[in-house]
């Protein structure tokens, strides 16, 4: 192998024994062991097991947050939420190991590497999704980063249920995702934009 080709055979390693067993419980030892290279070809190619997760997270957050930007670029914003929602889900489907990787322990450093990072950049894009629905129906817009937040939560807990579960099936999944989303978010037309009936206080309305 090229040293290019050994480094993505060690990630591709990586990526699965850090599914298997998370950060803390796998080693650089059985990394070596599974890619049949000695430990210093590992450390030499990534300075340690700390960097080697780096290097695996930060390549599966790029994989899933292209994935959902991708799938925000066109269409009503039911579509939109459908495309999301299926995006999600199909990376979860076709990069199960990955999915695990990110939602699995990590090392108390790990700062940017953290799924909560990741899913506030997929936030960050449906932000801008929803201002402009929000506009289009004279909504007050400073809520739309809380409902995203909602919604990427909504579905990011789904995806972590159903990547052991698996039925119903990724479409079905995607359905009533959006059907439960969207059925809450059309509410918004029978709402005043008084916080939606929330008073001053931020406390719902008894009366």
């Amino acid at each position: 192998m090229t040293g290019s080709e050994r480094r993505e055979q060690l990630i591709e390693v990586a990526r699965e024994l850090f599914a298997e067993k998370g950060y803390t419980a796998a080693s650089i030892e059985e990394v070596a062991q599974r890619g049949q290279v000695s430990k210093p070809v590992v450390y030499e190619h990534f300075g340690g097991k700390e960097g080697l997760y780096a290097v695996v997270v930060d390549r599966e957050m790029r994989r899933l947050l292209d994935r959902i930007v991708s799938a925000l670029s066109g269409g009503d914003p039911r579509e939109l939420l459908r495309q999301a929602a299926e995006a999600f889900l199909g990376y979860i489907e076709e990069n199960a190991g990955g999915f695990r990787v990110l939602v699995r322990d990590s090392p108390a450093s790990g700062g940017s590497g953290m799924f909560s990072s990741l899913l506030g950049d997929i936030a960050g894009q449906v932000e801008h999704v929803l201002s402009r629905e929000f506009d289009r129906r004279g909504v007050d817009g400073t809520l739309a980063a809380l409902y995203s937040q909602a919604l990427v939560g909504m579905v990011a807990l789904t995806g972590q249920w159903w990547l052991d579960a698996r039925h119903p099936d990724r479409d079905a999944v995607a359905t009533h995702l959006v059907n439960l989303a969207w059925h809450g978010l059309s509410g918004l037309d029978q709402l005043d934009g008084d916080w939606f009936g929330y008073g001053s206080s931020g406390r719902p309305s008894l009366g």
